[in-house]
């Protein structure tokens, strides 16, 4: 195999809109309360992002540009950008090259890619693959979602878990054995009929009827999807580690996808570490699908060292999921 060069993350940044949006608030509008969801979710609030005509590049440029401000990285020099969401602002163009014009990274080209809850670490791996080959010098990774324009605000089901918010990483050629290490990533289709959105596609184009019938909203079947995430993000978190001979004394953070706490601690208990490596900001955000795993680097950056052993996990529609090893690259700025 070829001496690849690894690809590092040396800078993150996240967002979330001003908005908060309470348990309290929510049992003004369905049938719940804040004892009920928290103690099945370990949801206290999350964030939505309001005002006329903002699409989820509201929130990446905003993140991005903070994170080109920190790295002290021109917006010239990047390469690529990808934007892992499934509520692009527009169905074309991608967004990535909406938040390309916006940030004056006019020489770089960007795509859209779209895995659900998924999506952060698909793109993450995406973009590594062009450091690696030496192709590219700076690629901007972002995981942005605005729940909030697909969900149904009467269906207690989904509108308690998810919220607005999105984070953006910045990919470097590595100086050392320091990056991304290893990754595993699966799908399977069949999980369609258990989360999803209906309409909007070229399958259910919008009409009359698709919006009556409220099928431009997301769904889920819960305990489907809820016993599929727990096996599987727990068990590729677990596969990475057995992979790359980490025990879990190896294991400095989990950084999973915030979907439910449950779940996060039904991964956790699979690799084996205890609470105080296991990041969570859940309760101030919900489950902002593609956002979540980059705005917990961005919440949690000061407390990562260089070297630190990071094990990233996803699940999502699709389904979708995954697991990533990282080497953290740098110290607390």
């Amino acid at each position: 195999m070829m001496n690849l060069k690894k690809a590092a993350i040396t800078g993150v940044s996240g967002y979330v809109p001003d908005y908060v949006l309470t348990n309290t608030e929510l049992e003004t509008m369905v049938d719940t309360n804040d004892e009920w969801i928290t103690s099945r979710t370990g949801i206290k609030e999350r964030r939505i992002l309001k005002g006329e005509n903002k699409g989820s590049s509201v929130m990446a440029v905003a993140a991005v540009k903070e994170l080109l401000e920190k790295t002290n990285t021109n917006p010239e020099d990047i390469d690529l950008i990808i934007c892992a969401t499934i509520t692009p602002d527009l169905v074309f163009p991608a967004t990535a090259n909406i938040i390309a014009a916006e940030v004056g990274a006019i020489n770089a080209y960007g795509f859209d890619l779209g895995a659900a809850c998924s999506g952060f670490i698909y793109a993450l791996t995406t973009g590594a693959q062009h450091i690696e080959t030496g192709r590219y010098k700076k690629v901007i990774v972002i995981g942005v979602d605005k729940m909030s324009s697909i969900i149904d605000y009467t269906d207690r089901t989904t509108c308690i878990i998810f919220g607005d918010g999105g984070g953006a990483v910045l990919l470097e050629p590595s100086e050392d054995e320091n990056g991304i290490i290893d990754f595993i990533h699966k799908s399977d289709g069949k999980g369609e009929q258990y989360l999803n959105q209906q309409a909007g596609g070229s399958r259910l184009p919008a009409s009359h009827e698709t919006i009556d019938n409220k099928l431009h909203y997301a769904r889920q079947i819960g305990a489907a999807v809820f016993k599929f995430a727990v096996t599987n993000m727990a068990d590729y978190a677990a596969k990475i580690m057995e992979r790359n001979n980490l025990s879990s004394d190896d294991v400095s953070y989990l950084v999973a996808h915030q979907a439910n706490k449950r779940i996060i601690d039904a991964t956790s208990n699979r690799m084996g570490i205890g609470d105080e490596k296991v990041l969570m900001n859940i309760e101030r955000y919900g489950n902002t699908t593609s956002g979540t795993i980059p705005l917990l680097l961005s919440d949690f950056e000061s407390k990562f060292k260089k070297g630190d052993n990071l094990v990233l996990a996803a699940f999502g529609g699709g389904f979708t999921w995954g697991s990533i090893y990282i080497k953290w690259a740098y110290d607390p700025k």
